[in-house]
């Protein structure tokens, strides 16, 4: 699902299910050595879509360690972003010479629990679902905005590095044409000579899931 909204220069990979024989560096299993098996088998497969999905670009397989912020690291002069959900897990990777940033994430297409459209939704954001769902009852809108501000905050924090609320972006999905917005609404930072005040994404429902990606070319 996630080739049919990233494209080349992007390269990306996704998979159902965690294939056997799945292998760690000795780092990363450090890393997961105390995790409950969900936990590992998420984290990977992950890493084994970024490898697949790197190695389309002619990367070698190298240790792809979680950052401060649990953001993979990636090799010089690459960008990419890794989601799982479950029953689904994917990546995207790209060279730094043809694109800026990427983030993707992936949900089960069900609503939110309870509360939770509340707590990450900001007014504008609020008085738009009314017209998503007369839209239709096909994909759950409240978690595809969720997918679409996990989305955002990835793209986002590689370059601003630093945090990014719910409460912080505001966006917009277009339900006619699989695309969204995003509209930063704390003082952007200036990256590469860039204000960073927004994105725009891709999103689609299909097979049970939601999914969003945001790819920005290199400046």
């Amino acid at each position: 699902m996630i080739t049919d909204l990233l494209t080349p220069p992007v390269s990306a990979f996704d998979t159902f299910d965690d294939p056997d024989g799945v292998m760690l560096f000795p780092e990363e299993e450090e890393h997961v050595a105390r995790a409950v098996d969900k936990r590992r088998r998420e984290f990977a497969t992950g890493r084994h879509c970024a490898r697949t999905a790197l190695a389309a670009l002619g990367y070698p397989p190298v240790p792809l360690l979680p950052g401060p912020r649990r953001e993979p690291t990636w090799p010089e002069g690459v960008v990419g972003s890794i989601t799982h959900c479950k029953g689904y897990r994917a990546a995207a990777v790209g060279r730094t010479s043809e694109v800026w940033t990427i983030g993707i994430d992936a949900e089960p297409n069900e609503p939110t629990p309870e509360g939770v459209l509340a707590a990450i939704a900001v007014p504008g954001e609020l008085a738009r679902m009314g017209e998503l769902r007369a839209a239709g009852d096909e994909v759950a809108w409240d978690r595809l905005l969720f997918s679409a501000k996990e989305t955002v905050y990835k793209a986002w924090f590689p370059l601003a590095r630093a945090w990014l609320g719910f409460e912080d972006a505001e966006v917009t999905i277009n339900p006619d044409d699989g695309t969204f917005s995003a509209r930063i609404l704390i003082e952007p930072p200036v990256v590469d000579g860039v204000v960073l005040d927004g994105f725009t994404g891709r999103w689609l429902a299909r097979e049970g899931f939601v999914v969003t990606a945001i790819a920005v070319p290199a400046r």
